[in-house]
């Protein structure tokens, strides 16, 4: 993020998006700040910009959707083989998402969705011909996020400087 340090405002903008990123205009979220939309639409891009803010995803139920197959691969692979391998992982059909651990063993998690265990099987294998030892598979059967409760926190010294 370079020497730019989040104030109270980006702080409160970022907790707003976590709990509802879709329904969230700027308006509202000016209205919860006390500041313009047009200082939050700023204030948004330019964490955009920075990489504070990389993407805005749907959270599915994959279950409803017809793939009522989640499964959690624990894997592990040479340290420095580790990122790309996460890469290639997510080219596999079904793969959702790759975790990179800093440890040795158990270092990737890859989160896979499947109709059938025909279709884990496939994933299976590929994964394997990705040079990924997988340790264990899992499957799950409910994932429950929650937003970062520290973004909301005040801080008095940043409240000076949030109408910019």
């Amino acid at each position: 993020m370079g020497d730019r340090v989040l104030d109270n405002l980006d702080r409160r903008i970022l907790h707003l998006l976590q709990l509802d990123a879709r329904g969230m205009t700027d308006t509202d979220i000016a209205s919860d700040t006390g500041v313009s939309s047009t200082t939050i639409h700023n204030r948004i891009e330019a964490l955009e910009d920075l990489g504070v803010i990389r993407g805005y995803h749907p959270e599915i139920d994959y279950e409803s959707a017809g793939y009522p197959l989640s499964v959690l691969f624990i894997g592990s692979v040479p340290m420095s083989d580790r990122s790309a391998v996460a890469e290639r992982a997510l080219e596999i059909d079904g793969v959702v998402n790759v975790r990179e651990l800093m440890s040795g063993e158990g270092n990737l998690h890859v989160m896979a969705v499947a109709g059938s265990t025909d279709e884990t099987e496939r994933i299976t294998e590929e994964l394997d011909t990705l040079g990924l030892r997988i340790n264990s598979s899992e499957i799950v059967s409910t994932e429950r996020f929650q937003p970062w409760d520290h973004f909301h926190l005040s801080n008095d010294a940043d409240d000076e400087d949030e109408g910019s």
